[in-house]
């Protein structure tokens, strides 16, 4: 059965298997080969440690003093209507991380240990640079003043009067977004209910004044911090950049977007984890129509915790668009995380070039990886020293917000589908395209214009 078969099918299994239990089995076969490859990089002295299904609060922090282990973050806790509690926790001195994973998984208390492994952004660093011939990735075979085949096609819908609709939102897990830029600030997310500057959290969710999202690097409430979030606004621009006579244009010029800030060029998967379960809450909490996630990153190991925090987003009917990444390998043979988990909801994305071909840098995987999209010199919405600006960046981070704005797009014309027909019209649409031949599941490029 091939990946794409083996994950919509195993879709509703997963919701129902989350509705019940928080924890999967946890695979420590997989963390043992990451661990085993030097490449893949992780915090010296943490682990993510999961304790056993229904142990006591006060039963996890008695284990963990008597393991000489301090809790640094609560990543889930029972007390908050998890089934288990998960930590990150400080090792004690000249403990080794992988020896310290040994000890614990040898430890009635623990259900499994795992480095905090750290992960970084997946790009290489009416509207002008849609007449000017620069968006590439948006235009399709007729789409008006310029045309591209390779392109998302989206252009191509628009001007057939396939235009997306208001009312979706999207998450952006990623670094902040710029929400003064003149082509995102409408597509900025308001949470409804958070009272801005009151000092209370007014929704309960536990973030306090989160009225655009979050910043879990920084633990507080800005989610722009400046230059240094130039990925997160270049992908949120070719998500959702409005169609406003000025710079660029995103797939879905009327989604919503909730910037759940956890990299600043790197970050790690405790706080990946903090960052999918507060969209996955919020989505719940608020009654949101919120249909994906767009996950521009990647490069750490196997993380039992955050493939659970994906698998609690699925059952929660939200895709995760990830990078397929930028190493030139074939991912069905050395994975790439967390695009190559096995979860149900995730579209796992390669990048093209603007003449078709697979880009230098894509990796790519037969089963591994779903489908190509425009990720090779994509003009998108930055940040600079002197206000809003674009810029030209090429990467699997590229060519996935194409496909996270495809998502938006789909659900907007077609209300009330479910994440696994979303995921399923997007790569029923794909255009075989010869370079992705055996490529990834597909064999082909995404087309907007094909749903």
């Amino acid at each position: 059965m091939n990946r794409t078969l083996s994950r919509l099918t195993v879709m509703a299994a997963t919701a129902a298997a989350c509705a019940m239990s928080s924890v999967a089995q946890a695979n420590p076969q997989l963390v043992d080969a990451s661990l085993a490859d030097p490449t893949r990089q992780y915090m010296p002295s943490e682990l993510i440690v999961q304790f056993k299904p229904g142990l006591r609060l006060d039963k996890a922090q008695q284990a963990m003093r008597g393991l000489g282990l301090s809790s640094l973050k609560t990543l889930r806790s029972m007390a908050r209507g998890a089934h288990a509690e998960l930590h990150l926790v400080k090792l004690p001195a000249n403990f080794k991380v992988p020896e310290a994973i040994q000890w614990l998984r040898a430890h009635d208390a623990i259900d499994f240990a795992e480095p905090n492994w750290i992960v970084s952004t997946q790009a290489a660093p009416a509207d002008p640079y849609y007449t000017n011939g620069s968006l590439w990735g948006y235009y399709g075979d007729t789409s008006p003043t310029q045309q591209n085949q390779y392109g998302s096609q989206a252009g191509e819908a628009f001007d057939a009067g396939k235009k997306c609709k208001k009312g979706v939102v999207i998450g952006v897990i990623d670094e902040g977004v710029m929400n003064t830029h003149p082509d995102t600030k409408a597509g900025i997310w308001q949470n409804p209910v958070e009272i801005a500057g009151n000092g209370i959290d007014d929704d309960g969710n536990g973030y306090v004044d989160d009225v655009n999202g979050w910043d879990f690097r920084n633990n507080d409430k800005t989610t722009f911090d400046g230059t240094t979030d130039d990925h997160g606004t270049h992908v949120s621009g070719t998500i959702g950049a409005r169609a406003n006579k000025q710079g660029i244009i995103g797939v879905c010029p009327t989604v919503k977007m909730i910037s759940a800030k956890f990299l600043e060029g790197s970050g790690t998967t405790a706080n990946a984890i903090l960052a999918v379960d507060y969209v996955t809450d919020l989505k719940q909490r608020h009654d949101l129509n919120l249909v994906a996630t767009n996950n521009s990153w990647g490069g750490g190991g196997f993380s039992q915790g955050l493939k659970d925090a994906i698998d609690r987003a699925g059952a929660a009917d939200i895709l995760f668009v990830a990078a397929a990444g930028n190493s030139g390998l074939n991912t069905d043979v050395s994975p790439n995380y967390p695009s190559g988990y096995t979860s149900a909801n995730i579209i796992a994305v390669a990048s093209i070039t603007s003449s078709g071909s697979l880009s230098g840098f894509s990796n790519y995987g037969a089963t591994s990886v779903d489908i190509g999209a425009p990720g090779s010199s994509i003009w998108s919405t930055v940040p600079t020293s002197t206000g809003a600006g674009y810029a030209n960046y090429s990467g699997t981070s590229m060519a996935t917000p194409h496909v996270t704005g495809a998502a938006a797009f789909y659900a907007s014309r077609h209300p009330g589908q479910t994440a696994a027909q979303i995921k399923a019209a997007i790569l029923a649409a794909a255009v075989p395209t010869p370079s992705l031949a055996g490529k990834c599941v597909t064999g082909g490029r995404l087309d907007v214009s094909g749903f």
